[in-house]
């Protein structure tokens, strides 16, 4: 099938690429557009075909960050592993990510922050999903220029990932495993 030996295969080799530093942000950034292109091209017919998506994402950067080429860069990357993602935007409060997690039945969270100053948004959003009654329906995954996976284990968040390769197959066997569990 196009989508899976084609587009996926492709982006996979990309991010394996751009992990092992042998490309960078422009390439990938260009790689994912392509991607996306096809995949414009391909959804009416897959939706026509019944293929559905393995799953749902909510991605956003949290409230007080601006920054979204690392989010742009993990959504394309997510896309390509056949899961549907939400892109709520930037600067986004915990109440309105909580709220597009019930509406779209999403089974995993992707939290992005640049900023020292804005990590403690990521907590702030798990907490917000806690207080919502929803937490343990929901995988959280963060990432980021000053996260860490210490970070990412004080927060309570699920998963942690250094680079949008290694994000996207994460988010992949989260939502996998969600659904065997």
């Amino acid at each position: 099938m196009i989508l899976n030996d084609a587009l996926v295969a492709g982006m996979n080799i990309i991010g394996d690429k751009f992990r092992d530093n042998t490309i960078f942000v422009p390439e990938v950034l260009v790689s994912a557009r392509a991607m996306n292109a096809g995949l414009k091209i391909l959804n009416p017919v897959l939706a026509d075909a019944g293929v559905e998506p393995i799953g749902t994402a909510v991605i956003c950067t949290v409230k007080g960050d601006m920054h979204d080429i690392g989010k742009n860069l993990v959504k394309m990357m997510i896309e390509g592993q056949g899961i549907r993602c939400i892109d709520l935007g930037v600067d986004v409060d915990p109440e309105v990510i909580v709220a597009a997690v019930k509406e779209n039945h999403a089974q995993l969270v992707c939290l992005s922050a640049l900023l020292t100053t804005t990590m403690m948004g990521q907590k702030d959003v798990i907490d917000a999903l806690v207080a919502a009654g929803i937490r343990d329906d929901v995988k959280v995954m963060v990432g980021g220029a000053p996260i860490t996976q210490q970070f990412a284990d004080e927060i309570g968040a699920d998963c942690y990932t250094l680079d949008a390769a290694s994000a996207a197959k994460a988010a992949k066997r989260l939502i996998l495993e969600g659904k065997t569990a």
